[in-house]
């Protein structure tokens, strides 16, 4: 790397040798050239986050929701800073009445709402470890972590309960008892109790501490605050061990970089809370925003209603997965393509003018005022007016939705990555940067880097372009798999983490995304595919929405899933004269040769090789979900459920493809 502005180099790169791969050098954000930033003062676990800024801003605004009552949805309802405290201090004292005790487990399964903080920070005076449940979970992966985690209390939103009840009686060998958001229904508390399970109403929880005092117990940076499931993509969820040394060094260090470029949050800030509370990105972003005593508001649990919930809290900082991102530039797009001529004139013209100036290096700010305020206004309105940042994680994002983004929004986009082994923020790319677009910038200010090549996938630690295996170093990485010594020692050689995604060192210091290390198989004739890569290029094509790609290692060509974009085929039906609803057109013989053509020209200025395009498809108009298990709650792809879930179809493309 020629320039390498935002890194620098701490080791020197290795050479291959005794069978193990070459490593690339090691490098560490400028911003830590002199050593890694220190933690927030006084600050050492998750309780102190809270306990601290509980002490100095007692009156904030801290966790708000929408009043709802007679159909009707109302403003925000807020609790400050010392009602949340003493609502802990109440859900605390009634958890140690049950005689559960430090280091034991609490599971939480619900949406995000201001109970599911409060139950957290109770787990946290009391040194209990935090289990998180994904709210889309099911009885079987519910009954697997109650089980797996050994969890003796979980507080459950109370249209959850009866998943629960469905686990009795193999999980009341650890769980002992339930706490609902709600009220509990007399058939559900005869069902648990009949069982051996303690059930119990929000209302009456709280009862249960009173008059009751119970020392807090001495916690240390190194205890274990939070035992969070892997959304398992493959195999059984993996339980990564979080440390409260881990959450507050990640804290501290997004506090110290968002310091260093001048976007610095305050009490004043405001965040909207809907990615799940039981993912490492949402929860890493409400210890930050609770560190610096600054406002979270939750949504209301529907995505149909989330753009009303951002207009209604007008949020400062917006967290999302590129699936979110995507709805909001498409939905734009529509309605920019159906305006008048006049309107479609202007705003390409503002378009094309302040994303010009962008290029040219101007800031957010002072690429177009005029433009933003005359064009791009309604935009930012319809975002609450008031949003300054978003932050965009979990999977890669467009090239092209995030510059369409960065122009329109009048917001910095920017993209970040990490794991829930490495605590979620491991790169976060930077402002009034356009050459960031595609990557997720340079490390952030407490981790070590490096690459390591893989030479079975052609990629190369060492080589002037620098590509291979993300490998991480830091106290921002995971304690371990919990019960499972064997994986941790998969992933965790020499203190380095190996992240198995494969990434490529741009000149300037910032990485790139580019692969995935285990999502490849070899064709018949020896060649091997990387699918995330290929999978990332043909979703270039604006005519699908989604795609997943399909090799068979006793066959010689690839064939995929796809997702149609409905606008798009339904707009090429009716030029072309193919009667029929969407359903009918997606299995039609020339809608089915359409989006071949369509995603083998990309695949092609792409320079995919003969290999890698695509010889068969299967249009499926349904997208791709979670209720048919195809994909996690963080949107990533399901594999092996894919694959079963569209076996004959894929096994029908083969054989037809073979027979021509």
């Amino acid at each position: 790397m020629a320039e390498k502005k935002y890194v620098v180099e701490v080791e020197k790169g290795k050479e291959a040798k005794d069978g193990r791969p070459s490593v690339g050098p090691v490098y560490r954000s400028v911003n830590a050239k002199d050593g890694f930033p220190p933690l927030l003062p006084g600050m050492e676990t998750c309780w102190d986050i809270f306990r601290m800024s509980v002490e100095k801003f007692p009156e904030n605004r801290m966790l708000g929701c929408r009043e709802t009552g007679s159909g009707k949805t109302g403003d925000y309802f807020w609790l400050t800073y010392k009602e949340v405290y003493d609502t802990v201090m109440k859900v605390g004292a009634s958890i140690r009445s049950c005689g559960i005790n430090k280091g034991e487990r609490c599971g939480i399964y619900s949406t995000n709402c201001p109970k599911w903080m409060i139950s957290m920070q109770a787990c946290n005076a009391h040194g209990l470890y935090c289990v998180p449940l994904y709210d889309s979970l099911g009885a079987g992966a519910v009954e697997y972590i109650l089980c797996h985690a050994e969890v003796s209390i979980a507080f459950v939103e109370e249209k959850k309960i009866s998943e629960v009840l469905k686990t009795l009686p193999n999980t009341t060998k650890y769980l002992k008892t339930l706490v609902s958001f709600g009220k509990v229904q007399t058939n559900h508390k005869e069902d648990a109790e009949r069982l051996g399970l303690a059930i119990y109403s929000w209302d009456d929880f709280l009862q249960l501490g009173n008059n009751q005092q119970f020392d807090l117990p001495e916690k240390k940076k190194t205890d274990i605050c939070t035992i969070m499931y892997t959304s398992g993509t493959t195999s059984e969820p993996k339980g990564v061990l979080i440390s409260n040394e881990t959450v507050v060094t990640v804290v501290s260090g997004i506090n110290f970089s968002l310091k260093s470029i001048n976007e610095e949050l305050s009490q004043d800030d405001v965040y909207l809370s809907y990615l799940p509370l039981a993912h490492i990105f949402d929860r890493v972003v409400e210890e930050l925003f609770i560190s610096i005593g600054a406002s979270i508001g939750y949504w209301r649990g529907d995505v149909k209603l989330l753009a009303e919930d951002i207009k209604d809290l007008k949020p400062t900082l917006l967290c999302s997965v590129p699936r979110v991102l995507e709805r909001i530039y498409s939905g734009l797009m529509e309605k920019i393509s159906s305006s008048g001529v006049l309107k479609r004139t202007l705003f390409n013209a503002a378009y094309s003018y302040k994303l010009s100036n962008l290029n040219k290096g101007y800031k957010h700010e002072e690429a177009s005022p005029l433009f933003d305020k005359i064009v791009f206004s309604k935009i930012k309105e319809g975002l609450g007016g008031k949003l300054r940042l978003i932050l965009s994680g979990g999977a890669p994002l467009a090239p092209s939705v995030e510059t369409f983004l960065r122009v329109v929004t009048c917001a910095h986009v920017l993209q970040g990555y990490g794991l829930t082994e490495s605590c979620a923020a491991s790169f976060i790319a930077q402002p009034h940067d356009m050459a960031m677009i595609g990557t997720v910038g340079p490390p952030v200010p407490n981790v070590d880097v490096c690459l390591e090549s893989v030479p079975e996938m052609g990629y190369d630690a060492l080589s002037s372009i620098p590509s291979g295996e993300v490998c991480i170093r830091g106290n921002t990485l995971f304690t371990g798999y919990y019960k499972r010594e064997d994986l941790t020692e998969e992933v965790m050689v020499d203190g380095w983490f190996h992240t198995g995604d494969i990434g490529e060192w741009q000149s300037n210091g910032c990485m790139k995304i580019i692969d995935r290390k285990k999502n490849i198989f070899k064709l018949s004739q020896g060649e091997y595919v990387s699918v995330e890569n290929l999978e990332n290029t043909y979703s270039l094509a604006s005519e699908i929405d989604a795609i997943w790609v399909y090799g068979n290692s006793f066959q010689s060509f690839l064939v995929a899933v796809v997702n149609p974009n409905k606008q798009a085929l339904e707009c090429w039906a009716e030029e072309h004269g193919i009667l029929g609803d969407f359903s009918s057109i997606c299995q039609h013989p020339r809608a089915k040769a359409y989006i071949i053509e369509k995603l083998n020209k990309i695949g092609k200025e792409n320079k995919l090789r003969g290999f890698e395009l695509i010889k068969a498809a299967y249009l499926d108009p349904v997208p791709f979900d979670m209720e048919r298990d195809l994909m996690t709650p963080t949107f990533k792809k399901k594999r092996p459920q894919l694959l079963n879930y569209y076996k004959d179809i894929v096994d029908s493309l083969y054989q037809e493809r073979n027979q021509k």
